[in-house]
């Protein structure tokens, strides 16, 4: 797997998933890739050498992220094409989760190259299997928009997701923002920030959305965040949604206060930790006056 001259048969891109932070989260396998792959695309190459320098590895590394011009693409895929095998890794977890490395694999599928992934370590289902939540189906979003429209439009649509549970990242400066969020937009369900997790200061911190980022607000949080929501049945029994009656008489309430709809909506969503699209629904069949 590792000649380095020309060949009539093309290499292949192994996608490599990576430690998240504890060295020892390899597999025989990735080992073995990493070892006879002729280089090693890296997101990062300080942070991969760490990995290979623990295990006694020596294979040649390029640096391969989301900033990589199209030069580093076609210089990888001309090694590929000219039988070499390129192992593909980010800093921590699976390429193209939520990672770079989607543009080498495209690039490589375009160029006929066979893709072999190398399975492993990823934070989303991590964090669901330590999450104790109803999580037979969940939904992974990734990192939120930071602003706007985009983010806006994307809670909502996430407060639309039927039964399952919800899995984001989240920048640790934007932790106790984005938990107000989705309160506002999700109710104050149960919920779960996991940090820094396989190292050494993980930490797994339950409670609602509300009691969450009341301790987001109080805590200076650091490194990588993982927030899994409950799905929308599993709202605390002591904060459940009010009845239909009492979500449309509080909605009568805000609008004869002046409130727009919208502003209405996101009042009484809070007000009593109602979904903030079932709350919009039943605005729109409001009569007006």
């Amino acid at each position: 797997m590792a000649e380095s001259g020309c060949s009539e048969v093309p290499g292949k891109l192994f996608v490599c998933a990576t430690p998240l932070g504890n060295l020892e989260d390899v597999s025989l396998r990735l080992l073995r890739v990493l070892g006879e792959c002729a280089v090693i695309a890296a997101e990062d190459t300080r942070v991969t050498r760490k990995l290979l320098a623990h295990h006694d590895l020596h294979t040649p590394l390029l640096s391969c992220h989301q900033h990589s011009g199209p030069d580093r693409l076609r210089q990888l895929v001309e090694r590929l094409l000219g039988g070499q095998s390129v192992a593909l890794v980010c800093n921590a977890g699976t390429p193209t989760i939520s990672d770079p490395g989607a543009a080498l694999v495209e690039a490589a599928l375009e160029a006929g190259i066979s893709l072999v992934p190398v399975p492993g370590p990823a934070a989303v289902t991590s964090a669901v299997s330590v999450s104790g939540l109803p999580a037979a189906r969940f939904w992974f979003q990734g990192f939120l928009p930071r602003r706007g429209t985009e983010r806006r439009e994307t809670l909502e649509r996430l407060a639309a997701m039927g039964d399952g549970a919800i899995v984001i990242y989240e920048s640790p400066r934007r932790l106790g923002a984005t938990l107000t969020h989705l309160t506002e937009s999700l109710g104050d369900r149960r919920a779960v920030v996991c940090r820094e997790l396989t190292k050494k200061f993980e930490e797994v911190v339950r409670g609602s959305l509300v009691e969450l980022a009341e301790w987001a607000r109080g805590e200076e949080v650091r490194g990588e965040v993982t927030i899994v929501v409950s799905p929308p049945d599993e709202v605390p029994a002591q904060q459940a949604p009010g009845s239909q009656a009492e979500l449309s008489a509080a909605l009568s309430v805000a609008l004869e206060d002046g409130l727009s709809v919208r502003d209405a909506v996101r009042r009484v969503a809070a007000e009593l930790s109602a979904p903030r699209n079932a709350v919009y629904k039943l605005a729109q069949e409001l009569p007006r006056g």
